[in-house]
């Protein structure tokens, strides 16, 4: 143990791994990141947060731009173009930017990043490459892949992933989108934006199936006004190539006459699987889960640690939703542990966001959720349509959901529709962190105008004394 090449050794440079490296070594310890790819950063900075919502918000101006939508406020345009390249070059030079910002960390740090694949020898010693490493500490780190329906592979040119989905060398006439959930409503909001006729497949009853039903029920209607069609409860049986486009056969989820949909590019978009296939980590005497959602995944204690003694695991791999800004907040708890402080994450109180336009966030509880488990609730609900600077900005899409618990009032869930929803939501996390009931947020003196008035005023209707609505 004392004799080892390093005190910690993360395997993984996604926003978990990268975010542990870099805290180990702030509390002095020898720490090395073992990272395949080229570049720093993961699933996240590489193909999936960074470049898509570098392409949602290009796409989003060039809707403005070319739908008159400026035009109220009295800017008009002619003669809009898209250049594909152009978007796609910027997406691309975000994402340049930000995983060369990860690998300036680790040098200010000095975090050695050992390129190459990660495979256990033991539970002390792993090989990248031809080296073999030794640790006091291993960190399991390698976040999530795509994962994919039996008998439907991806040729990455007319069948792809989200991953070939940010790169479409050009906007296709027909997108079928296979699963209706974050990622795939994001890829299809951005192309759809461009010009793609959009159609979302999901075999559950309703898209984003988890969220809080009123929420995801709201949402599907103001993406169909945009132009989605959604087909729920609907089965796909198989997707194959038919010359240039691609042939998706479906079905009524409970059965019933099949019916082909013809599609330029289809994406799918089912979910991801944690990628612990190529780690060796039977060598280490863990095993991974077999059922269900934690199927491949890594059995841990409140503290990180695993049933091996020096091998921790967080982000995608262990259970709970697999979020970036989740992973992060592991990364910087786990590296605390190991340095023997405390390092606490609250999994109660975990945002997710849907960056769509409008946006959709979340955190905490949803009313199934609460209904489910007999806790009595109150619900205070105030529409964007009433906010002053929604209305001031013309997008008045949406609403604010609170959920407080009818003892206590403490807030239990948030849930919000909205144009700046994601921005919105620390709010809420952080009121619900510090154990808030709505009469907090409601006292709490909020900046006119602002859309932030509207979790405020939901708050305040929790009580049924909302002012403006």
């Amino acid at each position: 143990m004392t004799n080892t090449d390093f005190d910690v050794v993360v395997i993984g440079a996604g926003p978990g791994g990268y975010v542990a490296a870099i805290r180990a070594a702030q509390h002095g310890l020898k720490v090395a990141c073992v990272e395949k790819r080229d570049r720093l950063g993961g699933t996240c900075l590489n193909v999936g947060c960074i470049p898509s919502k570098a392409l949602l918000h290009g796409s989003e101006l060039f809707e403005e731009a070319s739908h008159g939508a400026l035009a109220k406020f009295g800017v008009k345009l002619s003669g809009v173009e898209l250049d594909l390249g152009q978007l796609l070059s910027e997406k691309d030079k975000a994402v340049k930017e930000l995983t060369d910002g990860v690998a300036f960390l680790f040098k200010k740090n000095k975090v050695e990043w050992l390129k190459g694949e990660a495979r256990f020898v033991d539970a002390r010693s792993i090989t990248v490459g031809d080296r073999t490493i030794t640790s006091k500490n291993f960190i399991i780190a390698t976040g999530s892949e795509v994962a994919l329906l039996p008998g439907m592979v991806p040729d990455g040119e007319v069948i792809v992933t989200s991953t070939e989905a940010l790169a479409l060398p050009k906007v296709p006439g027909h997108l079928v989108v296979i699963g209706g959930g974050y990622i795939g409503l994001e890829m299809g909001s951005g192309w759809r934006r461009l010009g793609a006729k959009v159609t979302v497949v999901e075999y559950a009853e309703r898209i984003v199936p988890a969220m809080d039903v009123e929420v995801a029920n709201a949402f599907a209607k103001i993406l169909q006004k945009q132009g989605f069609e959604i087909r729920t409860s609907t089965k796909v049986t198989s997707v194959r190539r038919d010359g240039a486009g691609a042939i998706v056969t479906v079905e009524p989820a409970a059965g019933g006459t099949p019916e082909d949909i013809a599609a330029d590019v289809v994406l799918l978009s089912i979910g991801r699987r944690p990628n612990t296939d190529n780690l060796n980590i039977e060598a280490t005497g863990l095993t991974l889960g077999t059922d269900g959602a934690d199927r491949g995944r890594i059995a841990i204690n409140h503290d990180f640690s695993t049933a091996v003694p020096g091998i921790w695991a967080i982000g995608d791999v262990v259970p709970g939703p697999m979020l970036a800004h989740k992973a992060e907040d592991e990364g910087v708890a786990c590296a605390d542990n190991i340095a023997g402080l405390t390092g606490v994450v609250n999994h109660d109180v975990i945002p997710a966001v849907v960056y769509t336009q409008p946006e959709v966030a979340t955190v905490g509880k949803t009313e199934e959720e609460l209904k489910a488990a007999g806790i009595a609730y109150k619900i205070g609900k105030f529409p964007f349509a009433a906010n002053s600077r929604a209305k001031a900005n013309r997008d008045t899409e949406g609403f604010v959901k609170v959920l407080a618990d009818a003892a206590s009032d403490r807030v239990l869930g948030v849930h919000i529709i909205g144009s700046v929803a994601g921005t919105m939501i620390a709010e809420a996390a952080l009121a619900m962190e510090f154990g808030a009931s709505s009469e907090d947020i409601a006292l709490t003196c909020h900046a006119h105008p602002t859309h932030s008035e509207a979790l405020k005023e939901a708050a305040m209707a929790v009580t049924g004394k909302s002012i403006h609505f």
